[in-house]
């Protein structure tokens, strides 16, 4: 019985193993149709090629991108989100990250608050 977890245990410790220096980004307060960009900084420091299977956000207004270049052991990689700021108010959004280190999504949040437009957009002329 030993050997078998040993075993599983040395197996786990030889795959990709994906390390996120922050699972959460706090925007704060921006300005309505600001920059909404944000960076998730990750590391493979596992024995195997990390590769990214899927980031998926919660909601239309929230686009990930990510490099779908493998990421060989030692190296870093980075997830960009991109959160619509034209939506004013509190937001906390989710993005799930599937990979080849884990059988559960990693789940990453950002959240903040939009303030409300300032000007109102000029109306067309009919």
């Amino acid at each position: 019985m030993l050997h078998a977890q040993t075993t599983e245990v040395q197996q786990k410790a030889d795959k990709a193993n994906i390390t996120f220096t922050s699972l959460e980004h706090n925007y704060g307060t921006v300005e309505w149709d600001s920059n909404g960009t944000c960076e998730f900084e990750f590391t493979n420091n596992g024995k195997e090629v990390l590769t990214l299977t899927n980031v998926q956000a919660s909601c239309g207004c929230t686009a990930p991108e990510w490099s779908k270049e493998p990421i060989k052991p030692g190296e870093k990689g980075k997830i960009t989100v991109k959160y619509n700021t034209k939506i004013p108010g509190v937001f906390q959004k989710h993005i799930r990250v599937s990979s080849n280190a884990t059988e559960e999504p990693i789940v990453l949040t950002i959240k903040g608050e939009v303030k409300p437009q300032t000007q109102p957009q000029e109306q067309p002329k009919k």
